[in-house]
């Protein structure tokens, strides 16, 4: 408030400073009936009673409507002053208009189109400001955003950094070929068993629709039940993959009970050519239209364990 107030100040101050002795200088013989009204009134501005100086003109419209003019336009000056902080430039506005278009021979009319051009030229300035200022906080609160956002980026590397080594320091020691893949939905966790022994663990990423069976083509849904890894493409969209034996017995009947295609080309993969560099992060979402998913590296050690005809039971 006192910040616009100044603002106002340099504009209109040296404008008022002459337009409040105006009243003095151009009064006629029905101001000067009113003179007493007109000296209360202008008495409480000088005293800041603002409010009660507006209501004493108010009284000398009703009382002495010769001397409207010369009310209206002292109003006028009280709505916009600088230290009125009720001040209302369209109330301040409304007076200056009326004694242009009610008082054509009116000495105020010069004076009151004055300050119309003062106020809006005020009004405009402050807009562009105020504008300023707005932007300038919405800057500020996007750059705050942005800080978090990279915190929080900073935090959730520290927790991957931390299960890598994790995963790191207790990796089982003993590694040979996979007599049965366990994949766990529920859990994002696909394991190598060798001999009844956990030998690898993997985090997975699975279809973009993952809980419950998979019915039909189409549905995103990563299969639940057992089946066997029946081949393998080298030369794959994805790096390497292995060939799930999808679909078994069951979803062919289930499938064909809907009424539908139950699908196929189920696999274990890798990341999809070129995208090598996004690592672990991949599991942080199901992105696949079904099949499961690991990181580049974990194919190819996958690839090596996992030999065709190997189980995979694949639970909720």
């Amino acid at each position: 408030m006192h910040e616009k107030q100044r603002r106002l100040g340099g504009w209109l101050y040296p404008f008022f400073a002459c337009i409040i002795i105006t009243p003095i200088l151009i009064c006629g013989c029905s101001h000067f009936q009113a003179g007493s009204s007109f000296k209360e009134a202008n008495d409480l501005f000088a005293g800041h009673s603002y409010t009660a100086s507006l209501n004493a003109y108010e009284q000398i419209i009703q009382k002495y409507p010769a001397a409207s003019d010369r009310a209206l336009f002292e109003m006028g000056i009280i709505y916009a002053y600088p230290r009125n902080e009720q001040k209302d430039y369209r109330k301040s506005l409304e007076c200056f208009e009326k004694v242009l278009k009610n008082y054509p021979e009116s000495a105020y009319r010069r004076d009151s189109a004055e300050m119309i051009s003062h106020i809006d030229n005020v009004t405009v300035r402050d807009k562009k400001v105020i504008a300023q200022q707005t932007r300038i906080a919405t800057l500020e609160q996007e750059v705050k955003d942005r800080e978090n956002e990279i915190i929080a980026l900073q935090n959730k590397i520290e927790v991957i950094e931390g299960e890598l080594k994790r995963r790191h320091l207790s990796g089982p020691v003993f590694i040979g070929p996979a007599s049965r893949v366990l994949i766990e939905k529920a859990e994002r966790r696909l394991t190598l068993i060798s001999k009844d022994k956990t030998s690898r663990s993997y985090r997975i990423a699975l279809g973009g629709n993952p809980i419950g069976q998979k019915e039909r083509k189409g549905d995103s849904k990563t299969p639940e039940g057992t089946y066997i890894i029946d081949s393998r493409n080298r030369d794959s969209r994805y790096h390497l993959s292995l060939h799930i034996s999808y679909p078994n017995e069951k979803d062919i009947k289930r499938a064909r009970e809907l009424g539908v295609s139950p699908g196929g080309d189920i696999m274990i993969h890798g990341l999809k050519n070129g995208s090598s560099l996004v690592g672990d992060l991949h599991t942080e979402v199901d992105w696949t239209r079904g099949c499961i998913a690991v990181t580049d590296e974990e194919i190819e050690e996958i690839a090596r364990l996992v030999p065709i005809g190997t189980t995979v039971e694949i639970r909720p």
